[in-house]
C-alpha cells in the first residue's frame, strides 16, 4: 500500500481537477480529494504521487486516466421526470417557439449537458414521443454527454431501478417501460431518439459547439459544482452553441447572475429558466457584455461577501464604486487630463459612497440623496449607486421614481437581484401583489441567500390569507437573517435592524399559528 500524499500534491491534484474537469473542491473536502489520489497511484503502481501526477499533466495527457476520474468525482443522482415543471416548461413554451423558430427547416436538436445516466435525456424523449401529433414531419435529435464513462454506459443500457422511476407517472410506465428482473427496461423505441457521447464540457471541440446549433439545452445541477471561472466558460460555450432565441434549463439552485449577461430570465410554471439574446440585442443594449458580467459582481448585494463587519461591509461597496469610476469610459488624453483637472478637488468615489451610505444608516434620507448627485459621472450611472438611490427613493416615499430607476436597472442587468426586491415593493404599493409575488421569487431565486425577499414573500402571503406560504417563507427568511450580510440589511431593511427583523419574523409565524 503506497503512502498517504503529500499535502503539497493533494492541492496540486485539486488545481488540475479545477483545470481540467471544472470541479470545485473546498478545503473541507480535501481528505476525499487524497483518498482518490491514493487509490488512483496505488492502481496505477508505476511510483510516487508526485509522478503519477507528473504523467497526468504532461504533454499528450493520459487519455483513459482523466475519464477514470471523472467517473469517481462526478456520480450524481438523478431520476425521470425530475422537477416537472421545467419539464412544463418545456413542452407548453419552449418547444412550440422553437417550432414557430425553425418552421423553415423542420429540425429541432436538444441537448442534455451532463446527462449523467441518461433519465432526463430519455424523459425529454418520452414527452416528444408523446406529442408525436405535433411534430410530424419534423426531425428531432435529443443528444446526452457526459464525463462520466459509467453512468454514459448505464444510460445507453437503458436499464433502470425503481428508484429512478419514483416520479414517473403511471401511463408512462405501462406505455414506456417493461419489468426485468429488479428493474425496468426502457422501449427501444424511445432508446434510439437519444444518442449519448462521452465529452467533457471544459474541452474545446469547435466540431460539436457549433454556434446557434441547438435549440433546447438542459444543464441541470453541473454547473454548482463548477469553479467560477468554469462556470463562466461553459456557460460561454452553451450560450455560443444555442440559436437566439433557444432555452437553458438550470438546476433550481443554480442562476446565471454574475456569470453571462447573454440570456433574459423566464419566470413560468413556477419555475425560472433561460433564453438565449439575439445578438444584436444583446449588443445594444447592453453594451460590453463582459463589463455587464463583471458589473453584476461588483453589485451591493452580491452574496459571496456576506461575512465581516457592518464597516467593512460598506468600505468593500465604496471600494467597487471607486474601482468602477477608474474604468472611464474610452475618451481622448486630453479630455481626461480636462476632467481630472476639474474633479482634482472633489470627493473621490469611495468617499461619497461611504458618506451615503452612513448618513442612510442615520436614516437622513434627503442628505444621503444630494450626496449620491454629487458622485462623478463615471460612477453616477453605476449598478451599485442606481441600487442606493432606488433605495433611498423607495423609503422616501417616491416609489414611482423609485420603480422607474429600478426597471432601468433591469433593462441593463435583468438578474440584478436587488433591483427585483425594491421593485416588489413598489408593484405592491401599487396593488399589484401578484407583480410582488413575481419580483421577490425572481430575487430569492437569483440570491438563495437574501433574507428579504422572503420575509416580504410572507408578509404578502399572510395579509393575502396563504398561511402555508406565509409560514415557509418566513421561516425561511428568519434562517437566513441570521447570516445577512449587514450591508444589506442596511439597504434592504427598511430602516429595520436584524433583530428587529428577526422579532418580526416571529411575531408573524405566531399569528400565522393563530389564525390557522
Amino acid at each position: 500500500m503506497s503512502r498517504r500524499p503529500l499535502p503539497a500534491d493533494v492541492h496540486r491534484f485539486r488545481a488540475l481537477v479545477a483545470g481540467r474537469l471544472g470541479l470545485q473542491f473546498e478545503d473541507g473536502r480535501l481528505d476525499l480529494l487524497a483518498d482518490l489520489l491514493q487509490q488512483r497511484c496505488e492502481q496505477w503502481g508505476g511510483g510516487s504521487c508526485t509522478e503519477y501526477l507528473d504523467r497526468l499533466v504532461a504533454n499528450g495527457g493520459w487519455p483513459h486516466e482523466l475519464p477514470a476520474i471523472a467517473t469517481e468525482l462526478t456520480v450524481g443522482e438523478t431520476y425521470f421526470f425530475r422537477h416537472p415543471d421545467h419539464f412544463a416548461a418545456f413542452a407548453e413554451i419552449a418547444l412550440p417557439e422553437r417550432q414557430r423558430a425553425r418552421a423553415d427547416v423542420h429540425r429541432l436538436r436538444i441537448l442534455s449537458a451532463g446527462c449523467a445516466s441518461g433519465e432526463e435525456a430519455y424523459s425529454l424523449a418520452i414527452l416528444l414521443r408523446d406529442g408525436a401529433m405535433q411534430l410530424a414531419g419534423w426531425t428531432v435529435d435529443i443528444t446526452g454527454i457526459d464525463v462520466n464513462r459509467a453512468s454514459l454506459a448505464r444510460a445507453t443500457g437503458g436499464h433502470y431501478a425503481p428508484w429512478s422511476l419514483r416520479e414517473t407517472p403511471p401511463q408512462v410506465m405501462a406505455r414506456y417501460f417493461r419489468p426485468d428482473g429488479r428493474g425496468f427496461v426502457l422501449d427501444d423505441a424511445v432508446r434510439s431518439m437519444v444518442a449519448f457521447e462521452e465529452r467533457n464540457l471544459l474541452d474545446d471541440d469547435p466540431a460539436f459547439w457549433q454556434p446557434e446549433t441547438f435549440d433546447v439545452v438542459f444543464c441541470r445541477n453541473v454547473i454548482m459544482y463548477f469553479t467560477p471561472d468554469a462556470m463562466r466558460l461553459v456557460i460561454g460555450r452553451i450560450a455560443h452553441t444555442l440559436a437566439p432565441g433557444g432555452f437553458l434549463f438550470l438546476g433550481y439552485a443554480e442562476t446565471l447572475r454574475g456569470i453571462s449577461p447573454e440570456f433574459h430570465l423566464c419566470h413560468s410554471h413556477d419555475t425560472f429558466y433561460y433564453q438565449r439574446r439575439p445578438a444584436a440585442e444583446l449588443h445594444t443594449a447592453l453594451g460590453d457584455p463582459a463589463a455587464i458580467v463583471a458589473g453584476a459582481r461588483l453589485g451591493l448585494d452580491d452574496p459571496t461577501e456576506a461575512n465581516g463587519s457592518w464597516a467593512e461591509s460598506i468600505q468593500r461597496a465604496a471600494d467597487r464604486i471607486a474601482a468602477l469610476a477608474g474604468r472611464r469610459a474610452r475618451q481622448p488624453s486630453r479630455a481626461r487630463d480636462a476632467e481630472a483637472a476639474g474633479t482634482a478637488s472633489q470627493p473621490n468615489a469611495a468617499t461619497l459612497l461611504a458618506r451615503a451610505l452612513e448618513l442612510l444608516r442615520e436614516e437622513r434620507l434627503a442628505d444621503a440623496m444630494d450626496v449620491v448627485r454629487t458622485l462623478p459621472p463615471a460612477s453616477r450611472t453605476d449598478a451599485d449607486a442606481q441600487l442606493l438611490r432606488a433605495v433611498l427613493l423607495t423609503n422616501s416615499g417616491d416609489l414611482a421614481e423609485a420603480e422607474r430607476v429600478c426597471r432601468h436597472l433591469l433593462e441593463l442587468d435583468e438578474l440584478n437581484a436587488g433591483a427585483h426586491y425594491l421593485l416588489a415593493l413598489c408593484r405592491e404599493q401599487a396593488g399589484d401583489a401578484r407583480a410582488a409575488v413575481d419580483h421577490n421569487q425572481a430575487a430569492a431565486y437569483l440570491d438563495p441567500g437574501f433574507a428579504m425577499p422572503h420575509v416580504h414573500l410572507g408578509l404578502v402571503a399572510r395579509r393575502g390569507g396563504d398561511l402555508e406560504t406565509a409560514r415557509r417563507e418566513l421561516e425561511q427568511a428568519w434562517v437566513l437573517l441570521s447570516r445577512e450580510d449587514p450591508a444589506r440589511i442596511l439597504l434592504f431593511g427598511g430602516g429595520f435592524s436584524r433583530q428587529a427583523l428577526a422579532e418580526l419574523c416571529r411575531a408573524e409565524l405566531t399569528a400565522c399559528g393563530s389564525a390557522s
